[in-house]
């Protein structure tokens, strides 16, 4: 395929119409086509680079010419260079984004931008360095081409469009904490709302809720590896016996949206491997101290020094470590399944100071509490607002 997003964005038909019958044609109707019935499909690997995933594909009716696709990029993907002979509208809806034009400085995209490329103006867009990006894209057909795709973009232009926009790097030179700051956004992505409605029904052991929430994840274009993964890391807080039965819930859910002619992205799995031994240990106290906000102590550490080494050596290092799951995503997974399990109070005020530092606003964790509170888990939703209360004020203080 060159590629599903050069035929998301040429949506229109060709060949000849028969001759109209002699009775009047029907009325034109206003179609809905629901999100579980549209494909979301991997972006070639010829025309971008890292993982695109392309969703709810459209095009307008005759006479119109126009065709798009929601289009959601992980960190660091980007699209190649490219042209639009009648020009390109992208309508940024989550994440941190850059766009450049060949020859011109990178700009940034966030949340609420619209993007106006002109025709046949050289181009790439894609994601910062370490949060997903997601936009809607529009182009029309010219004679029934509507992309024209040139060059990938290599990865030391990447890094220059980075610099040129200030995306990931602050005054100590340090690329992580500034670009996460960058990206925080107003609103969470139905990706992103939907993780922590799957952590709560997790740990509540709540599979009839559980089954509509993965649907959810699912048909916002999350990949069968990341709803594993959330799944995975949830054993380290809610217990073995509820991560293998929402996996086990998981299987179920594919099977029957696979019955439906429904074909989830499969995803990626973790780029690197993991490391062992000391090494390990060493990145997992790193890991723990940036979402900590500083090195973890306390009475608990020094009475149980090896609760200490387990955290660091497994959760915050064998579990962070795998990039196939940002850390945003990670927190919205923890705070959910926090919120959901009375008694973690310290713990869930914990994680959601720990979410602000990785990026995610404060008015994205109180839309938090709304989908807690509007999918049917009031009391989950309770401990989440008092934990954000307290973990705002705290932050209101230094």
């Amino acid at each position: 395929m060159k590629t599903l997003f050069s035929l998301a964005l040429s949506c229109a038909t060709t060949g000849a119409h028969a001759q109209a019958p002699a009775h009047a044609a029907p009325a034109p109707t206003v179609e809905v086509r629901p999100a579980a019935a549209q494909p979301v499909a991997t972006g070639s690997a010829d025309t971008f680079t890292g993982v695109v995933r392309i969703s709810s594909p459209f095009r307008a009716l005759p006479p119109g010419r126009a065709g798009g696709a929601m289009v959601t990029f992980e960190a660091r993907a980007r699209t190649a260079w490219h042209t639009h002979p009648l020009g390109q509208t992208l309508i940024v809806t989550a994440g941190l984004g850059l766009v450049q034009q060949f020859g011109q400085p990178a700009r940034a995209m966030r949340p609420g931008d619209v993007v106006s490329i002109p025709a046949n103006v050289r181009h790439w867009h894609g994601a910062g360095p370490d949060v997903s990006m997601a936009h809607v894209a529009i182009a029309e057909k010219d004679e029934g081409i509507s992309v024209t795709w040139q060059d990938k973009v290599a990865d030391q232009d990447y890094q220059a469009a980075m610099t040129s926009t200030g995306i990931g790097v602050d005054a100590s030179g340090k690329g992580q904490a500034s670009a996460r700051a960058q990206a925080t956004s107003q609103t969470l992505s139905p990706r992103q709302e939907a993780i922590p409605l799957i952590a709560a029904c997790t740990a509540a052991s709540d599979m009839p809720k559980l089954n509509a929430a993965l649907n959810q994840g699912l048909d916002a274009g999350m990949t069968v590896s990341e709803a594993k993964e959330v799944l995975i890391q949830l054993y380290a807080y809610a217990g073995f016996p509820k991560s293998l039965n929402a996996l086990g819930e998981l299987l179920k859910v594919l099977e029957s949206r696979k019955q439906r002619g429904i074909q989830d992205a499969p995803g990626r799995e973790p780029s690197r491997a993991i490391a062992a031994g000391n090494e390990l240990a060493a990145a997992g106290k790193a890991n723990q101290t940036e979402i900590s906000g500083g090195p973890v102590q306390g009475p608990v550490f020094d009475f149980a020094p090896a609760i200490d080494q387990f955290l660091q050596a497994h959760l915050f290092g064998a579990i962070f470590e795998r990039d196939n799951l940002d850390w945003q995503s990670r927190e919205l997974a923890t705070v959910g399944a926090l919120a959901a399990m009375p008694g973690v109070e310290t713990q869930l005020r914990s994680h959601m100071r720990a979410s602000l530092r990785v990026g995610l606003s404060p008015a994205q964790l109180r839309q938090i509490v709304s989908v807690l509170s509007d999918r049917g888990h009031p009391d989950a939703a309770h401990r989440a607002n008092d934990a954000l209360t307290q973990a705002l004020a705290a932050a209101s203080k230094g």
